[in-house]
């Protein structure tokens, strides 16, 4: 069940580690109004017309489907953990990752609406990236690093420091596996637009896991191995 990003949600913080420039609503109208694909925006022909839209079945479409789902998750664990302790840093953390996880996802179906696909479709997750192999999806965790149903539903059990070390934990793992995700794109991808979005993700969550295993070990506690 998706959380509208603003339910609940506290005023954002004056003084935080990131300042998150645009609500998840202008983030998707940008996304609809200047993320347009390079295989649209540049492409043309000699005739003057400009080439199509990426494929339903296209890397471009399978990382904007597969991101946005793995961004799903990281907003819900966040919503979970922001109910479950009072600790202001890991309330602070948790509400950077809402906001910016929810405008980047509002972006990538932004860009699936422009290119008049489905938000969703019947291929395999992870079908549009050369990993040598498939990756095996289990008890609900269908891409690298996404937490398992058992995981959800332990956090929900937990509270305090108890609830906030395993959010960490497992955030430091969802991170890990977004990063894989975002770089393999940057490798194929053809669409500058998207690739740039990609490419901040890959920066900003690498730096986010050196601060979130700080933050373990502040709380006597390290990442999941």
């Amino acid at each position: 069940m998706q959380h509208a990003v603003t339910d609940g949600a506290e005023p954002q913080p004056k003084a935080h580690r990131r300042r998150v420039w645009w609500p998840a609503a202008l983030a998707a109208a940008v996304a609809l109004g200047l993320g347009v694909p390079a295989l649209v925006a540049s492409g043309s022909s000699a005739s003057g017309t400009t080439a199509s839209a990426p494929a339903n079945g296209s890397p471009e479409a399978g990382f904007a489907r597969d991101m946005a789902a793995h961004h799903q998750q990281a907003i819900d664990m966040s919503f979970i953990v922001r109910d479950r302790t009072q600790n202001d840093e890991v309330r602070r953390l948790a509400f950077d990752i809402i906001n910016t996880q929810a405008n980047q996802r509002g972006m990538m179906m932004g860009w699936l609406d422009q290119w008049g696909l489905p938000q969703s479709s019947g291929d395999q997750p992870m079908a549009w990236m050369n990993m040598g192999h498939a990756y095996e999806a289990h008890d609900g965790s269908l891409m690298p690093g996404m937490a398992t149903n058992a995981d959800l539903t332990k956090l929900r059990g937990l509270s305090g420091h108890d609830a906030e070390v395993f959010y960490l934990q497992l955030m430091v793992r969802h991170h890990t596996g977004g990063v894989e995700m975002a770089q393999g794109y940057v490798d194929i991808s053809a669409n500058p637009v998207e690739k740039r979005l990609a490419q901040t993700m890959v920066n900003g969550q690498r730096s986010e896991i050196d601060l979130i295993t700080q933050m373990l070990h502040d709380r006597g506690a390290q990442p999941l191995s």
